[in-house]
């Protein structure tokens, strides 16, 4: 690339340079305006570009621990200029390929000034200007380039991709974690994760994982709600941090910094299937900048994203018809005739179809002394997911008629439509006074709506119901006039979350130390709408007595729904104050401490504190850590969620065999089935963090960070395993009252202790005439239940720990995410090609279900491949998982298993079961190679 770069002062050519190279720079204004840059003039590469720029002046430019292109002293001059961190102010530069610049920065380069440059907080400081490397506690900042390099559509996989701390476990016929995967921090639950959006707490999703999947019992945020491609950033902040932000954050922070462009933008559409020829994704994003005059601007993006559904399913094997005999070994020999052509792809198993429209709006405008900003999110997200196939002699899902014939003779295979509404907007007014203090009061909404339509299904009951008069006698009706009347489709019930708050945020620096403080008023409102009457009734029962000859299953077959009874409309309100300082003790050491305190509504209140130091032993070696408590509070769907379903579970009389269907309960803690036995409510979760780490920087082109961490967690809130009869008399009269199997309630029932290190290396340089951007990172971590516990004098306080929370409970906790991540990554630019190639392992994890199996580690490559054709347009192509690799194939919690065979002695079918891979946990999923191809244009 051609430069023409006149020599002059370093903060100003870097700027121009920046805006050239189309690369994001960051780099401390008040450092880089007190060194004088050389002439850059002709073709070079962005690496030997920016070499001769400042050869000789005092800087030089690195490759930080986050992949983040940085400007930095050079060590030879680090005695020319001495500051005081607390005044240095961080210039990040995005630059958009052939376009002007994308903030305040677009002007000429002779008219940038200090005030023209975006100052950053970064999450876990509250001081503006501090780098990654000075702050007390690991922080990844994580570019729009940087995500947009791994190829993925989805923001939750873009992490996972370049975040080995961050887990984004899949699942299959997991009812609405289907639709809503599960994202974890350091191996802990989706909820110990606290996500901000621009610094603004985020609401959760209204689903909360009841089902057998990572982070059971837990709600989290919705990751794929915003479109990727309205990031600019996103800062992960890797430490327990509930002393600075409140709730939930134990594991850390995830910080969603939104565009802020006030020029330019893009256009984009890529293309990609799996190499199965299924699973094929459109993704469409259009972005634009616009300026508010001369004192704002307002950035916005649309996306659309279309993604067919995979299937990885087994063949079904077992018999589909009555009349099968048993001839030995376990071979069925078929006696219905249809169940020679029966068709045995009968399971859909896989990602779930997905469409979704996503809007981003984020404004700010200069107004007065400070600035008046905001943003609005808001995505419809609609998934079709599968559920059990019903086959024909399933007599409880598929009722038997007076024919002798099933109500759908060839069996059905229910639908689970999931419309996912996602909205939040936010405004604010920020200013700052003369003494340098700033002020900070805003508003933020949000709320997230599920509405679960279940089809493709029938009510089993009704069907039942129809052959019977009130008198139970035969009514007068035909089985195939029942078939043709009874419904299919029936809407089950709907789910709301929403969160309000008021923050007002008061900082101030001194020439000792900075200074936070502020305080916060929060509304959390949770709400279900009962759905249709024909999706949770049962019309061949009352009261737990049949009412007819035939008794068959309730509701909706494999999404039940909500009744009236079952209806929820709750709030809750919280207060909260903190206060945070950091001070520079020495040139060498900054210390920070922070304490808070939140009122809540129910449990009570909490207070917690934060100590943290980042202290430079050498110029090139820092060591930093922390220590803090942190607290959870019961989220308002452990509170308040309630509803009986149908789980697929191992017999517990064939633990090899197949899995069969239980209605299973799940009861909020004050319900009436609760109190009967005696079920206290819920309190906060408090955890104990640990940290201690180290930045070094081995030469000017490598730097290292290694963190250890500690994460101790008493009274955790975790779902208790289904209880059945038998346990206790008090639970056996309930269950019969509630007209339930079994039950599950949230319970505080487990202290568990997690430790890990992470590691995080990069270099920078030339080869073969471009520049090569290389990361290693990896995380390294282990959890562990030390403890469990029944609640004191309950209904449950007789029963062994270990029946309450099952071995697979446990499991769930601790083995069911890899004990460890590792990834290689390596960027390289030459000319108009920029490549991408990654290596990401994913460590061995073990899932309990019936059996025990654990999976072995396998690596996973991906490659993207870019071509500027001309200032505007590109061309990417590329895949993730290339080589195809796919998980160890399952070995237990199998269903549908089995050999079928005719008179004559043929193989109809021998199967394994239809799940093929684990449909509990599957870190890296089970789709295979993905292909993929797009272009952009830029303008």
């Amino acid at each position: 690339m051609r430069y023409d770069i006149n020599k002059q002062r370093a903060d100003k050519a870097l700027i121009a340079f920046a805006q050239k190279s189309n690369q994001t720079i960051i780099f401390s204004f008040d450092l880089a305006k007190q060194y004088q840059a050389n002439e850059l003039k002709g073709y070079f590469s962005v690496s030997s570009g920016l070499k001769k720029l400042l050869q000789d002046s005092g800087l030089i430019a690195v490759v930080n621990n986050s992949g983040q292109l940085s400007i930095q002293v050079d060590k030879h001059y680090r005695g020319i200029t001495t500051m005081k961190n607390n005044k240095v102010k961080l210039a990040l530069i995005p630059m958009i390929l052939g376009a002007a610049s994308q903030t305040a920065l677009a002007q000429e380069t002779a008219q940038i000034d200090e005030t023209s440059v975006e100052k950053i907080s970064i999450i876990g400081s509250r001081v503006a200007g501090r780098s990654a490397d000075d702050l007390p506690v690991p922080v990844d900042i994580l570019s729009a380039e940087a995500l947009a390099n791994t190829g993925q559509t989805e923001v939750g996989r873009m992490l996972q991709a370049i975040a080995p701390s961050f887990n984004f476990s899949s699942s299959a016929i997991s009812d609405g974690t289907d639709a809503l995967r599960p994202a974890t921090l350091r191996g802990l639950g989706p909820d110990q994760t606290l996500v901000l959006v621009n610094g603004k707490r985020r609401h959760q999703a209204s689903l909360i994982h009841i089902n057998t999947s990572v982070g059971r019992g837990t709600a989290g945020t919705d990751m794929n709600a915003i479109p990727a491609s309205s990031i600019k950033r996103i800062e992960v902040l890797r430490d327990g941090a509930a002393a600075q932000y409140g709730s939930d954050a134990i594991a850390g922070v995830i910080n969603i910094v939104l565009n802020d462009a006030s020029d330019g933008g893009k256009a984009a559409v890529s293309y990609g299937e799996y190499s199965e020829g299924d699973g094929e994704t459109t993704n469409v994003d259009i972005s634009k900048g616009f300026a508010l005059g001369d004192n704002g601007y307002l950035n916005t993006t649309l996306n659309f994203r279309d993604r067919g559904y995979t299937n990885r399913a087994g063949l079904h094997g077992s018999c589909q018809f009555t009349g099968c005999t048993d001839i030995g070994d376990g071979t069925m020999l078929l006696g219905d005739p249809r169940e020679a052509t029966a068709t045995r792809n009968t399971f859909r198993i896989g990602d779930a179809d997905s469409n979704q429209f996503g809007l981003t709006v984020n404004t700010g405008y200069e107004l007065g002394n400070g600035e008046l900003y905001g943003f609005i999110t808001y995505s419809k997200r609609d998934n079709e997911s599968a559920a059990f196939f019903r086959h024909n002699a399933n007599t409880d899902g598929n009722a038997p008629l007076l024919d002798g014939d099933a109500t759908v003779p060839m069996g059905f295979l229910p639908k689970i439509n999931s419309d996912i509404k996602d909205i939040s907007y936010n405004f604010g007014y920020q200013t700052e006074f003369d003494n340098g203090a700033s002020l900070d009061l805003s508003y933020t909404y949000g709320q997230n709506n599920i509405d679960y339509t279940t089809s493709d299904s029938i009510n089993s009951s009704y069907a039942n119901a129809l052959q019977y008069n009130a008198d139970g006698s035969y009514a007068d009706i035909t089985p195939d006039e029942i078939r043709n009347s009874v419904p299919r489709e029936a809407f089950a019930y709907g789910l709301e979350l929403a969160l309000s708050t008021i923050n007002i945020d008061y900082t101030q620096d001194f020439d000792l130390f900075s200074l936070a403080m502020g305080a916060e008023i929060r509304t959390d409102t949770y709400k279900i709408t009962p759905g249709d009457e024909y999706s949770y009734r049962d019309y061949d029962t009352v009261l737990g007595q049949s009412l007819f000859a035939t008794d068959t299953g309730a509701g909706i077959q494999g999404f039940g729904g909500i009744g009236a009874i079952s209806a929820v409309d709750e709030t809750r309100n919280v207060v909260s104050f903190y206060v945070d300082t950091e001070m520079e003790v020495t040139e060498n050491l900054i210390v920070s401490g922070a304490v808070r305190y939140d009122d809540y509504d129910g449990f009570g209140d909490s207070s917690n504190f934060k100590l943290a130091a980042n202290w430079s032993l050498t110029e090139d070696v820092a060591i930093r850590g922390a220590m803090s408590t942190g607290f959870r509070a019961p989220s308002m769907q452990q509170l308040y969620f309630n509803n009986i379903s149908t789980q697929f579970k191992t017999n517990p009389d064939d633990p090899t065999g197949n899995q069969i269907a239980v209605q299973v309960g799940t009861f909020r803690n004050d319900s009436t089935l609760a109190q009967a036995i005696g079920i206290p409510e819920l309190k906060e979760e408090e955890s104990t963090n640990l940290s201690l780490g180290t930045v070094i920087r081995l030469a000017d082109s490598i730097n290292l960070t290694i963190d250890w961490y500690s994460i101790d967690i008493d009274d955790r809130i975790v779902l208790s395993n289904s209880l059945g009869q038998g346990l206790s008399s008090a639970l056996d009269s309930a269950l019969l009252a509630a007209g339930a199997g079994g039950g599950q309630f949230f319970l505080n029932g487990a202290d568990t202790e997690t430790s890990g290190i992470d590691i995080i290396a990069t270099w920078n340089g030339e080869m073969l005439g471009g520049d090569l951007d290389l990361t290693f990172a990896a995380n390294f971590t282990e959890t562990d239940v030390v403890k469990i516990f029944a609640p004191a004098n309950s209904g449950l306080g007789d029963v062994s720990p270990d029946k309450i929370f099952s071995e697979q409970d446990i499991s769930i906790i601790e083995e069911w995410q890899p004990q460890d991540r590792i990834s290689l990554s390596g960027l390289y630019r030459v000319g108009d090609f920029t490549v991408n190639l990654a290596f990401n392992r994913y460590g061995e994890y073990t899932v309990t279900d019936g059996g025990q199996q654990t999976y072995g580690a396998e690596v996973l490559t991906d490659l993207r491949v870019s071509y500027q054709m001309n200032e505007n347009i590109s061309f990417n192509i590329g895949g993730n998982n290339l080589f195809d690799v796919y998980p160890d194939k399952n070995e237990i919690g199998n269903s549908r298993t089995g050999t079928i065979v005719d008179a004559s002695g043929n193989v109809i079918v021998n199967s394994p079961g239809v799940f093929t891979y684990s449909r509990r946990s599957a870190p890296f999923g089970f789709n295979g190679a993905f292909y993929y191809a797009g272009v952009e244009y830029k303008f």
